[in-house]
C-alpha cells in the first residue's frame, strides 16, 4: 500500500511543547516496520512551531508571524534531526519536504514537487513534508497539514491518508461537552450534516480541529483514497488500521 499519514503537534509534543520522546520513537518505529513490509510510506509532520514554543521557552503559540516563523526555524531543526535520528536506527533514509502555497498551486512548481516525491519513493526513502512555516506568511500559506495531507494524497494517488490526532475520530456531538457522544466509524458521504460537526479549532499549539479534517477528507476521497482519523497516543494501531481493522473514523473513497 502507499499510505500517507499525518501527525499533529498535539501527537509529537507534550502541552508544554516540549518533544514527546517516548511517542516519537515509538511512531518511528511502527512505521519502519510497515515500510519493512512492503509499504510506501510518506510522512506529513507537524510540529515545528509547536517544538520552537518549547525550545525558546516562550510558553504559548505566538501571534505574530515574525516569533511564529523563528520558531518555526529552531523547531524544524530538532524535528528533522529527530526524524533522521530515528529512523537511522532502523536503516531508513529520510528526505525534507518544505512546501508553501505556490509550490502546489502553480502547475510547473506543482509537477516538480510530484516528480520529486515520486521520484524520492522509488529510492526507498521516506519523504517528510511540513509548509515551510519559516517563510509562509498569509497570503501564500497553506494553513494547515490536515489540507497539506490530502493534497499530497491525491497528488501521488495514495491508497490511504491517515491522520493522527488527539481524538478518536469524528463523533456525532461535541465529545468535549457531550459525555454521551458517539463515535462515527464509517463516513459514506461528506454532506452538509457531516461538515456541520467540524467545530472549531483543536490544541493550543497546533493549528488545526475537526473541521481542517473533513475538508481534507473531501479531497482525499474526491481523489479516490480513503482516509481515516485516529488517535495518535498509541502509534501501534496503526497495524491494525493497515491490517483493515475498524479503528477511528473511516470516510470513504467516492466511486468513480
Amino acid at each position: 500500500m502507499r499510505i500517507v499519514i499525518k501527525v499533529g503537534t498535539s501527537t509529537l509534543a507534550h502541552k508544554t511543547g516540549r518533544l514527546n520522546i517516548r511517542r516519537i520513537e515509538e511512531l518511528c518505529k511502527v512505521l519502519s516496520d510497515l515500510k519493512n513490509a512492503g509499504n510506501e510510506i510518506v510522512l506529513v509532520s507537524s510540529g515545528a512551531i509547536g517544538m520552537g514554543v518549547g525550545k525558546l521557552s516562550l510558553g504559548s503559540r505566538p501571534d505574530d508571524i515574525p516569533t511564529k516563523q523563528a520558531a518555526a526555524a529552531v523547531g524544524q531543526c530538532e524535528l528533522m534531526y529527530t526524524y533522521d535520528k530515528l529512523f537511522t536506527e532502523y536503516n531508513h533514509n529520510v528526505a525534507q519536504i518544505l512546501i508553501t502555497a505556490p509550490d502546489i498551486e502553480s502547475e510547473t512548481r506543482k509537477i516538480n514537487f510530484h516528480n520529486t516525491l515520486e521520484r524520492l519513493i522509488e529510492l526507498d526513502t521516506l519523504p517528510i513534508i511540513n509548509e515551510n512555516d519559516t517563510v509562509s506568511v498569509e497570503e501564500i500559506e497553506i494553513g494547515d497539514n490536515d489540507t497539506l495531507s490530502a493534497i499530497v494524497t491525491a497528488s501521488i494517488g495514495a491508497d490511504l491518508l491517515i491522520l493522527l490526532s488527539d481524538i478518536d475520530g469524528l463523533y456525532d456531538k461535541d465529545p468535549h461537552k457531550n459525555p454521551d457522544a458517539k463515535l462515527i466509524d464509517t463516513v459514506k458521504a461528506i454532506d452538509e450534516h457531516i461538515i456541520s460537526l467540524g467545530g472549531g479549532k483543536g490544541s493550543a499549539l497546533g493549528t488545526g480541529g475537526m473541521a481542517t479534517k473533513i475538508k481534507a477528507a473531501q479531497i482525499a476521497t474526491e481523489a479516490g483514497c480513503d482516509m481515516i482519523i485516529a488517535n495518535g497516543e498509541n502509534p501501534s494501531l496503526l497495524y491494525d488500521i493497515v491490517a483493515g481493522e475498524k479503528i477511528g473514523t473511516r470516510f470513504l473513497k467516492k466511486v468513480q
